[in-house]
């Protein structure tokens, strides 16, 4: 839905009527470029009607928001990788959907909600039926607005902030990325219990706060307390002083939650906190992330995704063609993510014979469950948040690897870690 203008006189209606007149009688075309990163412009163009429903033969457009620059770029790009991976799997190669042709695009938002909000509007502006993203929960949440303004289903993945489904959510949101609760849920399983005293280390931003608050409640329902709350700017590289201020409260244990390419735990060896007597806890970050952790052998927690933890057929064609398309590269944190989100999308569009109407959609996806690498998800119609599997962990030196890896525990179940509704 475009953007409403304001109303005009009734000179200003004669003249549009008399230029349309002028055009029609100027011109037998009916075709128009299309967009995107598959267009062919010996293909009809995708048209909507003032619904939203695509004409029969068009085409599915979607608009990516990724931080392709900026502090999450490592984020952004696997999500991408897993996005094409994802289109790929749901439509058996084809690109196609009931018929309809799939293009997407793909903006960077450089990890500024500014940028991100100009170019969710410009996705949206060229015809975008829907909107995938963003790598930055600032980001996110900035785009959420345009999603109702403009009537468009957005996916949310991988921002994980809590307020997207709960306090800042509108009825087009769905996410198949985890939120702070999730993550809180199973962090907490794996360190808290009756009389523990834990510190908490995040970034000064919309996912660290909200992170820390879902963990401390979570916590709270096991018995444990936080004791300290620590937070630095998301682009810090100098942790001395929040470090000291952790070991000087010596608490049981510190539990860091962390994004980005400069991560706390190379100061944390060198501060040797854990020698001071505290255990540290994490949801295990992505590879580069984990080759920085040599220290943290034997710690326990939980991870999202590692290549090597879930044992199904989607899990094992990703594995699969991420090697072969990418010259052995294995998947890391944020690629199971794209590919979910694009099967969400496909699966959501088979259900509709390809109708992108919000509306039908939005009847469609609530309570829609699909596979993915992760196991089966399913939106949860309360506020269409994916419910889906987690992985309580130890990290362990293996051979072949050149980080510690995540050590299957034991699942974490999408009922387990559901997290409470807060919309």
């Amino acid at each position: 839905m475009k953007r409403k203008g304001r109303a005009f006189g009734w000179l200003g209606m004669l003249m549009i009527v008399m230029m349309l007149f002028v055009t029609a009688c100027g011109s037998n075309s009916t075709g128009g470029k299309n967009s995107g990163t598959n267009s062919d412009q010996s293909e009809p163009s995708s048209s909507n009607d003032k619904n939203g429903r695509s004409d029969e033969k068009g085409t599915i457009k979607i608009g990516v928001l990724a931080s392709l620059t900026g502090a999450l770029e490592a984020y952004g790009k696997q999500t991408l990788k897993g996005f094409e991976l994802g289109l790929d799997y749901a439509t058996n190669g084809t690109m196609e959907v009931a018929g309809k042709k799939i293009e997407f695009v793909v903006e960077d938002t450089e990890t500024k909600p500014d940028v991100a909000v100009q170019k969710a509007t410009k996705l949206l502006d060229e015809g975008a039926d829907f909107i995938v993203g963003s790598s930055s929960s600032g980001d996110t949440l900035a785009v959420l607005p345009l999603a109702e303004e403009y009537e468009k289903i957005m996916i949310v993945e991988p921002a994980v902030a809590d307020s997207i489904t709960g306090a800042n959510w509108n009825k087009y949101i769905f996410r198949t990325a985890r939120n702070s609760s999730q993550d809180a849920v199973a962090g907490a399983a794996a360190i808290a219990k009756e009389g523990v005293t834990i510190a908490t280390l995040a970034p000064d931003s919309a996912f660290g706060r909200d992170g820390v608050a879902a963990f401390k409640t979570a916590a709270a329902d096991l018995g444990a307390k936080v004791a300290v709350e620590e937070y630095a700017a998301p682009d810090s590289v100098d942790f001395t002083s929040n470090i000291q201020r952790i070991i000087d409260t010596k608490p049981d244990y510190l539990y860091v939650i962390w994004a980005g390419a400069n991560p706390p735990w190379k100061q944390l060896s060198d501060m040797k906190v854990q020698e001071k007597g505290i255990k540290l806890s994490t949801g295990a970050p992505d590879i580069a992330a984990l080759k920085t952790m040599q220290d943290a052998v034997g710690m326990e927690g939980f991870t999202v995704y590692h290549y090597t933890l879930p044992k199904n057929e989607v899990n094992d064609w990703l594995v699969e063609e991420h090697q072969k398309r990418f010259n052995g590269e294995t998947p890391d944190l944020f690629t199971p993510g794209g590919m979910t989100a694009a099967i969400a999308i496909v699966e959501a569009l088979k259900a509709t014979n390809g109708d992108a109407n919000a509306d039908t959609l939005i009847n469609t996806m609530e309570g829609m469950s699909f596979e993915t690498p992760k196991g089966t998800m399913t939106f949860r119609p309360d506020d269409h948040q994916a419910l889906q599997t987690l992985y309580a962990i130890k990290l362990e030196k293996k051979d072949g690897f050149d980080y510690p890896v995540p050590v299957f525990i034991r699942e974490l179940s999408p009922e387990e870690t559901a997290p409470p509704i807060q919309n």
